[in-house]
């Protein structure tokens, strides 16, 4: 009778731990009911969907050698004295050629200046929330514990480890050197913290993933989420007239939903609404983003802060959809606007250096249905060709 019982309890102990690791993610910019809708049709081997699946997961198994990697890599160390602090250089800004050092760096927009390389958080940072982001997805979609464990351990070593994390801040980001240490504008290097927040909400229920981290990574964002709301630096892209506020909207609206913090959610959104009213023209345009030499490349790029809000608001029940400011501005009415170009019906009317990445589009296209879009979806289908039935939005919408 003892040895059946324990066989019970084994039982039951196992049953437990297998429900555990199907706990419903925790995702904000992500529709968790599309998720679910595209598992299940995954589970059902639907062909229309398996190239994507199997896309992801050619991805995320190439994600797994990837890292784990820190902040103390660089071997640039920051003014202050501390490889733990994040530093990376203005892309666009070079050394001048009529000064002797080089000294103060000149602008030359749209035009990156090779040795932001040699600055390794700038390059680290991006591919270590987009490989948790695609780790997190396979983990999934899969159920395979090994994406999740890997995923965790990149998070572990770059945010949380005493000896190699990160500190809470971006003081030195987008230096200008001869000018400034760190600037407002740095902080448009954090934006891929959504992915990573999305990212880690897949991990949910995973042994990988403890309750312990969960807290600590909160307590981390927490503490970002401070400095970014506090620090000058920090004010002064709340400031930013251009993609730059809104994508800082953008991920503070991640972090405090992430944090749990549903008020300053909505405040953070309701701000969004007057950034949108403020940036956007009459015409539906974006003046600040037509001034610059790659304009439909910042076009869309604002319109992707703008969509990555109205997806996290839905949590808190907030229609940024449908919304249409008291003069007459609308996501709508900016989409509407850039729709013929994205898609190639038009020429881009405005500067444009170098040529658009086309892939930049996907995102606003994918999601166009939102706003009566009846032709989106095919739109990408012709953009992207024969690629078009392995793209990872189709698991995603």
């Amino acid at each position: 009778m003892k040895n059946f019982a324990l066989s019970i309890a084994g039982l039951l102990f196992l049953l437990l731990s297998h429900a555990s690791e199907q706990q419903t993610p925790r995702v904000f910019a992500l529709e968790l009911k599309s998720l679910e809708k595209n598992k299940g049709r995954v589970n059902a081997k639907d062909p229309a969907i398996i190239p994507a699946y199997k896309a992801l997961i050619k991805e995320a198994t190439k994600a797994l050698d990837f890292g784990p990697v820190s902040v103390m890599e660089k071997r640039n160390t920051p003014p202050s004295g501390s490889r733990h602090d994040y530093m990376s250089l203005a892309p666009y800004h070079w050394p001048d050629p009529s000064k002797p050092n080089g000294l103060p760096y000149m602008r030359k927009d749209g035009q990156t200046n090779p040795e932001v390389l040699e600055y390794k958080d700038k390059e680290y940072m991006p591919k270590l929330c987009e490989a948790v982001y695609t780790l997190g997805l396979a983990y999934y979609f899969s159920g395979d514990k090994g994406y999740a464990e890997h995923a965790a351990k990149l998070v572990r070593v770059w945010f949380l480890d005493t000896a190699t994390r990160m500190n809470p801040n971006l003081n030195f980001a987008q230096a200008i050197k001869g000018i400034n240490t760190g600037r407002g504008a740095g902080l448009i290097d954090s934006r891929h913290f959504i992915k990573l927040i999305d990212g880690i909400g897949l991990l949910q229920g995973s042994k990988y993933w403890t309750a312990i981290d969960q807290q600590s990574m909160q307590h981390w964002f927490s503490e970002f989420l401070t400095w970014m709301q506090t620090s000058e630096i920090g004010k002064d892209e709340m400031n930013a007239p251009n993609n730059h506020g809104a994508w800082y909207d953008a991920q503070r609206l991640a972090l405090a939903l992430y944090i749990g913090n549903n008020e300053l959610a909505k405040s953070i959104i309701l701000n969004a609404r007057e950034r949108l009213d403020k940036q956007m023209d009459n015409d539906g345009r974006f003046p600040k983003e037509m001034e610059r030499t790659i304009s439909l490349h910042y076009t869309a790029f604002v319109m992707n802060a703008f969509f990555n809000i109205a997806s996290m608001a839905s949590n808190l029940g907030m229609e940024e959809w449908k919304y249409t400011s008291p003069s007459g501005k609308s996501l709508k009415k900016g989409f509407d606007r850039l729709l013929p170009y994205i898609t190639g019906e038009k020429e881009w009317d405005g500067q444009q250096i170098k040529p658009f990445e086309v892939e930049d589009s996907y995102p606003l296209l994918a999601q166009g249905w939102r706003l009566g879009c009846k032709k989106c979806k095919e739109a990408i289908k012709t953009l992207a060709d024969d690629k078009a039935e392995r793209l990872r939005i189709n698991l995603l919408n």
